[in-house]
C-alpha cells in the first residue's frame, strides 16, 4: 500500500498543528462557532445531535494492521469504544470531545492517516472497489488510479471551494462494486480495441433529494490523460455549477439542465486547452504509485487435500468468501451486521482482531467496503478454518454477506443532525425478523438500504428494497422504493406508494419478501430479477393489501 513521503508527513503534521491552534482559540472563545465551523469542517469535524463527530479518511478503503489498531486505540481512548464504518469507506467517531480532537488527528498522522477533505465543498475521499487487487474479474487494480487522484485533489487550490461536495469512485472490474454511476465522477477500467487499459468516464451521478444515474461523457480515456481530463470536468463544473441553491449545486443538476451533449462539448474543449497547458501524468510518478500496490508474495498452491469443513464454516464460505484471482486464495468479507447490531459498527477489540487476522493470514491488508463491512482481500484457503474460529470468538462470523440482514444503514436520528427519522432501529428489527440463517439463504441475494433523510447516506435509492425515513407532521414515516441497483446494471428504485409508520415498516418489508417468495421462478431467481420480470404490481399488492382488496371488489 502507499506510504507517505516526507512531503506527505510534513503536510499532514502542519495541518494538525494548525487545527490545534484553531481549537484552542475556539475553546478560549476568541473564535465563535460560526468562525470555527469552516475550519473544523476542513478537518472532518462535524457538530451532530449530541456531540462532535469526527470522520476519518480511509482512502479507497485500504488499511493495514497498524492503521486498524490505531483506529481501535482512538475508539478506546477518546470515544466510547467503537467506530462506525461508513458508505464512503471512512470511519466515524460519534463522541469525541473538542479538546481531544487535535490529539486524535496527531495519533492518526503518526500512522499516515488524516481527516482532510472528509467534509466541505471539495473533492471528498476517493472510493474504489473493495476487492481491488484481488478479484478474479479485475482488468486492473484501481487503487493506483485512486491514489493518483487523491494526490492531485488534496488541497487543490482551484477546487477547494466548489459549488458543492464532489465524489469520485473508481472500479477496475466489469462487475461494478464501487457504485460508480451514483457518483459525480465514476471511472470504470476498460480496454480499447488494441487491448490497452483506459477509463470509461461517467459524470453526473448522485443520490440525495434528486437521485440520478451518471452518464458516459467519454467512452475511452487513455490512462495518461486522466488528470488533464478530470481538471476539465472540474473546471466546467466549478464555473457553471449553480451556487444560488445548494440543493441544485451538484454536477448532476448541471448535466440535467444543460444536457450531457452540451456538458461533453464544454469538457472536451477544456480538455483540449489543458493538453496545451498541463503535462500528462508523469510515467515515473505512475510507476512509483503502482509499485506501492504490487501484489503480495502469495504462498504456493498446496499439494494436500482440502480439509474437512464444519457446517458453520461451509455456510460462511458460501456467503462471505469470494473468488480470488488465485484459485487457492479467497477474499473474505467480515460482516459488521450481526443480528440486532448496528450496521457498520465495530468495537475496539473487534478492530484489533481484524488487524491480527490481516497480519497473520492476510498479507497485512484490509479493506473497508461501501457496504459497511471489512474485507481480508488475500487469504489462502487453507487458513479459513483458523480465521473462522477467531471471527466466531469475536462475534464477527455472521454468514450473511449479500443476504437480507446484510443491511446498509446511515446513523439516522440516533446521531445525525440532518436526519428526520431513525435508521438503526429499523435495520436491527429487520435483521431480528430474518435472524434464521436458513430462511435468509432461501430468500437469497437481497440488498436492503436505509436512509434517515433525503440526503441518502444509506444509498436507499439503489437498494433492491430501499427505505427512506422522513418526518411527516412530527411523526416518522418510511417510504419504500423497489428495484434499485448499484452495480453495472444500475437503476434508481421506484417509489412503491404511501409511506409507513415506524410500527408498520418492518411488517411491510416482511410482506414484500413473502410476495417475492410466492412469485419467484425456481430455482434461484433473485429478488431483483423477479422484480424486473414481474414489475411492481405484485409487490405493491403485498405492501398495500387493503388497496388490493378494494381494487378486486
Amino acid at each position: 500500500m502507499y506510504d507517505y513521503t516526507d512531503f506527505d508527513r510534513d503536510f499532514v503534521n502542519a495541518r494538525v498543528a494548525e487545527f490545534r491552534d484553531q481549537v484552542e482559540r475556539r475553546l478560549t472563545g476568541s473564535l465563535s462557532e460560526d468562525e470555527f465551523k469552516p475550519l473544523r469542517l476542513m478537518n472532518g469535524l462535524y457538530l451532530q445531535l449530541h456531540a462532535y463527530m469526527l470522520r476519518v479518511a480511509i482512502p479507497y478503503g485500504t488499511l493495514d494492521s497498524r492503521k486498524m489498531r490505531r483506529l481501535a486505540d482512538i475508539a478506546e481512548k477518546w470515544d466510547r469504544g467503537y467506530g462506525h464504518f461508513t458508505t464512503r469507506q471512512n470511519i466515524q467517531y460519534n463522541w469525541p470531545k473538542l479538546r481531544d480532537v487535535p490529539d486524535i488527528l496527531q495519533a492518526l498522522a503518526d500512522v499516515e492517516m488524516h481527516a482532510i477533505q472528509t467534509s466541505g465543498n471539495c473533492i471528498r475521499n476517493v472510493t474504489a472497489d473493495h476487492f481491488a487487487g484481488a478479484s478474479a474479474d479485475e482488468i486492473e487494480d484501481p487503487r493506483p488510479t485512486a491514489e493518483l487522484i487523491r494526490q492531485w485533489s488534496t488541497d487543490h487550490p482551484e477546487f477547494a471551494w466548489l459549488p458543492r461536495k464532489f465524489k469520485i469512485a473508481v472500479t477496475g472490474s466489469p462487475n461494478d462494486r464501487a457504485v460508480t454511476k451514483a457518483h459525480d465522477i465514476g471511472l470504470r477500467m476498460v480496454r480499447d480495441e488494441a487491448g490497452e487499459p483506459g477509463y470509461e468516464v461517467i459524470i453526473g451521478g448522485g443520490l440525495g433529494r434528486t437521485p440520478m444515474l451518471g452518464k458516459v461523457v467519454r467512452d475511452f480515456l487513455p490512462k495518461a490523460e486522466l488528470l488533464r481530463y478530470l481538471e476539465a470536468i472540474l473546471q466546467v463544473y466549478n464555473m457553471e455549477g449553480r451556487r444560488d441553491n445548494k440543493y441544485k449545486a451538484r454536477i448532476k443538476i448541471l448535466v440535467h439542465e444543460s444536457t450531457i451533449e452540451k456538458v461533453r462539448a464544454e469538457v472536451e474543449a477544456a480538455y483540449e486547452a489543458n493538453r496545451a497547458l498541463l503535462p500528462r501524468v508523469s510515467p515515473e510518478l505512475v510507476a512509483e504509485i503502482e509499485a506501492a500496490f504490487a501484489p503480495p508474495a502469495f504462498e504456493p498452491a498446496p499439494d494436500t487435500a482440502a480439509p474437512v469443513l464444519s457446517a458453520g464454516l461451509r455456510a460462511f464460505i458460501d456467503t462471505n468468501v469470494s473468488a480470488h484471482k488465485l484459485a487457492h486464495y479467497g477474499i473474505v468479507t467480515i460482516s459488521l451486521k450481526p443480528v440486532g447490531g448496528t450496521p457498520g459498527d465495530a468495537t475496539a477489540e473487534q478492530m484489533r482482531v481484524m488487524a491480527d487476522l490481516a497480519e497473520e493470514f492476510g498479507h497485512d491488508e484490509l479493506r473497508i467496503s461501501h457496504e459497511q463491512n471489512v474485507i481480508l482481500p488475500h487469504v489462502a484457503r487453507r487458513h479459513l478454518p483458523a480465521i473462522y474460529a477467531r471471527l466466531r470468538e469475536a462475534g464477527l462470523a455472521t454468514a450473511n454477506v449479500g443476504l437480507v440482514s446484510d443491511i446498509i444503514a446511515c446513523p439516522g436520528m440516533d446521531y445525525c443532525a440532518l436526519a428526520t427519522a431513525r435508521s438503526i432501529p429499523i435495520a436491527q428489527q429487520i435483521s431480528e425478523t430474518f435472524a434464521d440463517i436458513d430462511r435468509q439463504r432461501d430468500i437469497g441475494p437481497l440488498k436492503i438500504k436505509i436512509s434517515g433523510c433525503i440526503n441518502a447516506c444509506g444509498h436507499h435509492h439503489v437498494g433492491h428494497i430501499g427505505i427512506l425515513g422522513l418526518d411527516k407532521a412530527g411523526v416518522e414515516s418510511y417510504q419504500v422504493t423497489l428495484g434499485g441497483d448499484g452495480t453495472e446494471t444500475a437503476a434508481i428504485g421506484e417509489r412503491a406508494g404511501p409511506g409507513f409508520s415506524y410500527e408498520e415498516i418492518v411488517p411491510a418489508v416482511e410482506r414484500l419478501i413473502e410476495a417475492y417468495l410466492d412469485n419467484r421462478l425456481e430455482p434461484g431467481e433473485s429478488f431483483l430479477a423477479a422484480y424486473r420480470r414481474l414489475g411492481p404490481d405484485p409487490f405493491r399488492a403485498a405492501l398495500y393489501p387493503e388497496e388490493a382488496r378494494s381494487d378486486a371488489a
